[in-house]
């Protein structure tokens, strides 16, 4: 009998705090610079959730370690739903990397929300680099090798996975340079600082048409709409290019009450139908997900397993 009321009790305390959810501000935690494509896909969510919750959400960016700090930090939190982490294929890759010391694990401190979008990923550079093609950018790097260069959001992130799978897959070496997310590293691709870069298609047809940048090829099995004219890396041969494209979703801490869960997740979809943010996410080149918890982990099980192939055929380690 006391077993049930202390059973009856904790579900009343949940159900209750699930209703009267959220109190105050939430935060979503972003591990990458502002301006990069997760902070922006982060924003407009928070955006909708603020209207339609009555309360503030809020985005922190805690750029650095390829999103470890603010994993790290979001998995240490109180599991109450004030602090979440809107994340990438990050928080799997630096738990697989041989040689990861990372503090957190993937699925044991974690409760995914929801998988807001897909970001396929486009190879892009400054118009005013000598060469138009992947081919031609191919035949560039064999000339000179360890010469040309490829910016990326961070150590083995998806831009620096796709790179290296290039130099693979061609023979060629070239250099990752490294920078605190993919704005910053896009930043100084359109400078002609840095050679090219594999980036998230996330508002690149807006800079193709400003003519900052030119795209070299995309990383989908099929053409993309927003590039007419552009080929696929899987026209050419480079095939597994589309694994590379990130994801980007919601997970609370481990032990955040389900109902406290599902509201979010809910409150995401409610985000992601409205037909304004489908535009705004069409027009920025993501391709809306928005799939339940348990949807978001069925998928973060299976993306483990391809990252942890993708890693093992590339050789990169932790550093």
């Amino acid at each position: 009998m006391k077993n049930l009321i202390l059973t009856i009790g904790i579900f009343v305390a949940t159900a209750v705090h699930a209703q009267d959810y959220p109190a105050k501000p939430v935060k979503f935690v972003v591990g990458f610079g502002a301006g990069g494509p997760t902070d922006v896909i982060a924003r407009i969510v928070a955006q909708d959730l603020t209207v339609s919750t009555g309360q503030p959400f809020l985005v922190e960016n805690r750029p650095g370690a390829n999103a470890i700090i603010a994993t790290d930090f979001v998995a240490r939190s109180a599991p109450d739903g004030y602090t979440m982490l809107f994340s990438s294929l990050s928080l799997l890759v630096n738990a697989i990397l041989p040689g990861s010391k990372v503090a957190y694990d993937p699925f044991k401190d974690f409760a995914p929300v929801s998988n807001a979008v897909v970001l396929p990923q486009v190879v892009v550079a400054n118009p005013q680099m000598p060469f138009n093609s992947i081919p031609e950018l191919i035949a560039l790097a064999k000339a000179k090798p360890d010469e040309l260069s490829y910016a990326t959001s961070g150590h083995a992130g998806s831009t620096h996975l796709a790179g290296a799978m290039l130099e693979n897959a061609t023979g060629t070496k070239m250099i990752n340079v490294p920078f605190k997310g993919n704005g910053p590293a896009l930043a100084e691709v359109m400078a002609g600082r840095v050679t090219f870069m594999f980036y998230p298609a996330l508002g690149i047809a807006d800079l193709v048409a400003q003519k900052r940048l030119k795209v070299l090829a995309v990383g989908t099995r099929q053409p993309l709409a927003d590039f007419p004219g552009v080929p696929t890396l899987e026209a050419m041969g480079l095939s597994g290019f589309e694994a590379t494209a990130p994801w980007v979703g919601v997970l609370a801490p481990a032990g955040t009450p389900p109902a406290v869960v599902n509201r979010v997740s809910a409150e995401m979809r409610k985000s992601l139908a409205r037909p304004e943010t489908q535009a705004r996410m069409k027009q920025l080149g993501a391709i809306t997900v928005a799939d339940s918890p348990a949807e978001f982990a069925a998928f973060l099980k299976k993306d483990h397993e391809r990252w942890a192939q993708v890693i093992k055929t590339s050789g990169i380690t932790a550093q």
